[in-house]
């Protein structure tokens, strides 16, 4: 039996699966500008890789006009006409794993919605499964409740991730990291798990290790480090300082704080380490802030010999707290 590992993103894709924003109950302040928001990103996929986009028929006349205004290309557009309850792919999307061999296979992580903070979240959890079945790929469903945004990991099978999410009560209560490092092994072929206290203020996630920290290669990690005044300052510096035992740290950027009065946390998570990487472009958030959107695109470019950066408004995507890598989740060769 071929053992199957969690590929690093960084590694050959043959496409991305995204889920269209047409639940009306989400963005409602900025439905028409979120939903343009979604179109670009899809767009700017097609243009060099294929897309699975999950929309039910009642939402593919809608999202068609938005995509055609910003010229997707639609030869590289696969509609799926599947019910979702949020956007948020990366969560409730499937874990591609691979072996040696090339064979792949499918991690399915029981999903409620963050700890059950926004129901309904069923038919968000059945997606994993429809995408195996679709592939006709095996899937093997994990004994414990997580999220993708909650995984980082290398070529060389390390994992970086959280305590604050995968040991929380309102997912997995009781759960130990001795626990979790075991399952982190058997069904993502993880040899090490690094683990982080937490992360972003205002995440609804409970701090997810993609808002944080990324792998750019084998033995480079860059992280967000605010500044000083910041309220993430503590804990993000912590987190640089456990890394950079381990690994090459490269410090990114981290928007000023994104404050909306009435909002349903005090502070907006936005992060520049939420980008996505495609085979030859990343895909980069940007938040209007001149200086520091520059700043990253020019940092990721020296660590990202070879592939294009595409910086990507994310002003409207980040009121429901998440931004581009949030919203997609990539499928190895």
């Amino acid at each position: 039996m071929t053992a199957f590992r969690l590929p690093a993103e960084y590694e050959p894709q043959s496409g991305v699966w995204l889920t269209w924003p047409g639940n009306p109950e989400t963005w409602r302040h900025c439905r028409e500008a979120a939903e343009m928001a979604h179109a670009r990103l899809v767009s700017e996929i097609s243009q060099v890789q294929n897309v699975d986009l999950i929309c039910q028929k009642a939402w593919q006349a809608g999202a068609k006009r938005n995509l055609k205004k910003v010229r997707a290309d639609f030869d590289r557009i696969t509609f799926h006409d599947w019910p979702a309850n949020d956007a948020w792919c990366r969560d409730h999307g499937p874990l591609f794993l691979v072996d040696d061999q090339g064979e792949k296979k499918i991690a399915d992580i029981p999903y409620n919605a963050w700890g059950g903070k926004f129901p309904p979240w069923e038919d968000d959890d059945e997606i994993a499964k429809r995408v195996s079945e679709l592939r006709n790929l095996p899937r093997t469903r994990l004994p414990i409740f997580g999220e993708g945004g909650a995984i980082e990991v290398n070529r060389q099978g390390v994992m970086i991730t959280t305590e604050s999410v995968w040991l929380n009560a309102n997912r997995n209560p009781g759960l130990t990291k001795k626990d979790a490092e075991a399952v982190f092994a058997e069904y993502f072929g993880v040899k090490e798990t690094l683990w982080l206290r937490e992360g972003l203020i205002g995440d609804d996630t409970d701090g997810h290790i993609d808002t944080i920290s990324r792998f750019v290669d084998d033995n480079t990690v860059v992280t967000v480090i605010p500044e000083t005044s910041d309220p993430n300052y503590e804990v993000l510096r912590e987190n640089h300082d456990r890394i950079a035992e381990r690994f090459k740290v490269v410090a990114l950027p981290h928007p000023r704080t994104l404050a909306v009065e009435g909002f349903r946390e005090e502070v907006l998570p936005a992060t520049y380490a939420n980008f996505l990487i495609l085979n030859e472009v990343v895909l980069v958030p940007s938040y209007g802030q001149a200086g520091r959107d520059e700043d990253t695109l020019q940092i990721l470019h020296d660590v990202f010999p070879g592939r294009q950066m595409v910086g990507l408004d994310c002003s409207d995507f980040i009121w429901e707290g998440g931004a581009i890598h949030c919203l997609t989740m990539q499928e190895p060769v």
